[in-house]
């Protein structure tokens, strides 16, 4: 059961990748990165770049919309040695969409196929992609009745790309509605795919991995915002060890704190509000008994004192 670590924006950083790796993701992916940006070497760009041995096979993602760029960007990637340079044809959100990059790429397909043979033909590292089933409900079959993303997934091996992760939504539904892991079959069925297919979308639990498994007959499975504040879950679908109590859970939260204020150059409150969407989305604090005044407490903390007497009062009070 092969799992990986979704790439997202303010989330994926070495200080999560590395729980994540501990508790078996097979792979990482870095937050995505701007092509402009890091032509142009913005340090909080660079800083992006940073992967360490042990987090290993890790993958960098770069957006962007100029094929140029885009290469040049790779090239720049391909210094920090990571295992793959994955293209973002996937981001929804309109800073990124909204400028022709990411998913907005899906509405310029021969544009799209030409950034991947430029990246490809740039560097020597294994370049690899992620998308959407398609721009929209009324983009998701071709005239011939062949559905978009197959076509777009053969496009896409034949100029050279070696894996492809799929998301089960269009551009248009963002991240409303359920993924339709169908389409992502299809893809893995075509008898011209011979590329491994990642499928992604609302894997939240052991039990929808393995149907997906199953069911689609993926080469792998992308784990995005299910794994907010719960870097175990890896485990969990793996059968691994992983921690089971309140009390064991919540000192892996603290771990992660610790490990985004070194990530944030040992700036305190800085790491610490980096760490709140974990606590905002971890399962470890849905469904308590009467816990909004002290969750809007933990969200407010802003030194580390303050974060760690509320995660053990929290133990005391609501632990199993």
């Amino acid at each position: 059961m092969n799992l990986y670590l979704a790439p997202m924006e303010d989330v994926t950083d070495p200080a999560f990748r590395l729980l994540c790796k501990r508790y078996g993701a097979d792979r990482v992916y870095t937050e995505f990165v701007n092509a402009d940006a890091l032509v142009r070497d913005i340090a909080s760009t660079t800083r992006k770049l940073t992967i360490r041995d042990e987090e290993r096979p890790v993958a960098i993602q770069i957006y962007g919309r100029e094929p140029e760029a885009m290469a040049d960007a790779a090239r720049i990637v391909e210094t920090a040695k990571p295992d793959f340079i994955d293209i973002n044809f996937g981001c929804p959100v309109k800073k990124v969409a909204g400028k022709g990059a990411g998913a907005g790429l899906l509405k310029d397909v021969p544009k799209m196929l030409e950034i991947a043979k430029s990246v490809v033909n740039a560097v020597q590292t294994p370049v690899t992609a992620k998308t959407r089933l398609g721009w929209d409900e009324n983009s998701l079959y071709l005239d011939d009745g062949t559905p978009f993303i197959v076509d777009l997934a053969e496009r896409l091996q034949d100029v050279g790309i070696q894996e492809l992760a799929i998301h089960g939504r269009t551009r248009s539904q963002m991240y409303r509605g359920e993924a339709d892991w169908t389409l992502i079959g299809e893809v893995k069925n075509s008898p011209r795919i011979h590329i491994p297919i990642i499928g992604n979308g609302d894997v939240c639990t052991p039990e929808r991995a393995k149907e997906c498994f199953e069911r689609y007959g993926v080469d792998a499975i992308m784990i995005g915002r299910a794994t907010f504040g719960a870097p175990w879950l890896f485990a969990e679908m793996k059968g691994l060890p992983a921690p089971r109590t309140m009390a064991e859970k919540v000192a892996v939260l603290k771990e992660h704190v610790l490990a985004s204020i070194a990530w944030c150059g040992k700036d305190e409150r800085k790491g610490i509000i980096h760490s709140r969407r974990h606590f905002a989305a971890s399962p470890v604090f849905k469904g308590l008994a009467d816990f909004k005044q002290t969750r809007i407490a933990l969200l407010r903390a802003d030194t580390l004192d303050e974060v760690f007497a509320i995660m053990d009062q929290i133990v005391e009070q609501w632990g199993n």
